[in-house]
């Protein structure tokens, strides 16, 4: 038992569950964990047809402080560790073992029964903890012993724009999905929306996300959160689908998603006559456009609304 003693106190668990919530149809859950030095951080498990996502995060808190996302909000509490990124997916898994999104499907349709997908869409901005959350890439696609086996297609790394990083991304001959959080087509706007603009503009970012694809093969998605009022004017989807068609065709995707609101945000979701407005206008331009479904909005579990029980 002292042995045990030492262990734990030397060896403290990387994740331990604070809370978790599940949306009353059973196909979403958020958990909320508590790392070894107190620091909090979420991730969302989801259920789809035939797959299971999790979206996890690669450091408590975020210090990109864009004004829409909850947690910009709370700034930055410090990276974290490839091994807590990497125990995300392994927690997950171990709940869905145990039957936490229910049982499979008896009706002969195909269900996963652990994590088949990756999302870095979580609290934090994964390229400014480079190092860390390339390792854990490394740990998903490795081959077992050493990893989880997993396709690189089937993890996306999002980013705000941080340009070098995306280009070293790149170049990593690792052909996981990239998505850029655009939100704005335009400087003015986009400066005010993603702090980080300020240094690296639209086009640079939309630059090395073309720079992406044409290094990888790989096509990048473009994340668009529609604000009422702010960028989801019919004017902003044209310059939008003009930016991406002047680097060249099919080898970009636009997920447009409505925002979800965060507690004291001035801001709201568009209106669903102008988002569809907004989608038309890049399909009618060629660009191949997916609205986003919004899960665990009920369990504050949506984009920008992870917030770590603040």
């Amino acid at each position: 038992a002292r042995w045990e003693e030492l262990v734990s106190a030397m060896f403290p668990p990387l994740l331990t569950e604070v809370k978790r919530l599940t949306t009353d149809n059973g196909d979403t859950i958020k958990f909320l964990w508590r790392l070894f030095d107190g620091a909090l951080v979420e991730s969302v498990l989801m259920r789809y047809p035939g797959r299971v996502t999790l979206c996890v995060s690669s450091q408590a808190g975020c210090g990109m402080n864009c004004p829409f996302c909850a947690t910009g909000q709370a700034g930055l509490t410090r990276n974290m560790s490839t091994a807590e990124i990497v125990d995300q997916v392994v927690a997950a898994n171990r709940a869905l073992a145990e039957g936490a999104l229910g049982d499979l499907r008896t009706d002969g349709g195909h269900d996963a029964d652990r994590v088949t997908n990756i999302v870095f869409m979580g609290m934090g901005e994964p390229l400014a903890n480079y190092k860390r959350v390339m390792a854990a890439l490394h740990r998903f696609v490795d081959d077992s012993p050493e990893g989880l086996g997993m396709s690189a297609r089937n993890i996306t790394v999002s980013t705000v724009g941080l340009v070098p990083a995306i280009n070293k991304l790149a170049a990593e001959s690792l052909p996981v999905t990239f998505a850029l959080s655009l939100h704005a087509p335009d400087d003015e706007l986009r400066d005010e929306l993603i702090p980080v603009n300020t240094r690296w503009k639209v086009d640079e970012a939309l630059d090395a996300a073309y720079n992406y694809y044409r290094t990888t093969g790989r096509r990048v998605s473009i994340e668009y959160a529609l604000i009422k009022d702010m960028n989801d004017h019919a004017w902003r989807a044209d310059l939008l689908a003009k930016k991406l068609n002047q680097r060249g065709r099919g080898w970009v995707h636009v997920n447009p998603i409505p925002l979800n609101p965060t507690p004291g945000s001035i801001w709201t979701a568009s209106e669903k006559s102008v988002s569809t407005e907004f989608i038309n206008r890049l399909r009618a331009a060629g660009i191949p456009t997916t609205l986003r479904d919004t899960r665990g909005k009920e369990i504050d579990g949506a984009c920008g609304q992870l917030a770590a029980g603040e």
